[in-house]
């Protein structure tokens, strides 16, 4: 009997969070309260563009992997004492990195890890979202998957 072969899903909805740093998209997934929204949020600050908060719609295109947010959720962000907050959005952006918050990840460097999302392989880093150093491990992590 010849393997049944099922398509891949070309569209992923994840609960994250997702900035746009220097034209390309860093998603972040973890749990409630782990501090996603903070770290997009510090990393807003940085410089960075806000994609979305919340959920993030993932669409596989030209074979790579693109972020945007659902409708009623672009241009807002979750601001733990403040409630949602307005702000400056960008619609659509290639994703390049997934950070997946863990309380306490491993201090040693992992091996290269990748998740498929949408049928694309995305490299993910490991990282506690509240350390003061996150958004700079985000942006030099990005650097490096972006060779």
């Amino acid at each position: 009997m010849p393997e049944i072969r099922l398509p891949e899903v070309s569209s992923e909805t994840l609960h994250g969070a997702c900035v746009a740093v220097g034209g390309r998209a860093v998603l972040i997934e973890g749990r409630s309260g782990e501090g996603k929204s903070d770290l997009a949020l510090r990393l807003i600050d940085r410089g960075a563009a806000l994609v979305a908060d919340g959920q993030v719609i993932c669409q596989r295109h030209d074979g790579g992997l693109v972020a945007s947010a659902p409708a009623h959720l672009a241009g807002r962000i979750e601001v733990r004492g403040l409630g949602i907050v307005e702000m400056p959005s960008v619609e659509r952006i290639p994703v390049d990195l997934l950070i997946v918050v863990l309380d306490a990840p491993s201090p040693f460097p992992e091996e290269a890890r990748t998740r498929r999302i949408a049928g694309v392989d995305v490299p993910v880093l490991a990282l506690a979202a509240l350390e003061p150093s996150a958004p700079i491990k985000v942006e030099l992590a990005l650097k490096q998957a972006a060779r």
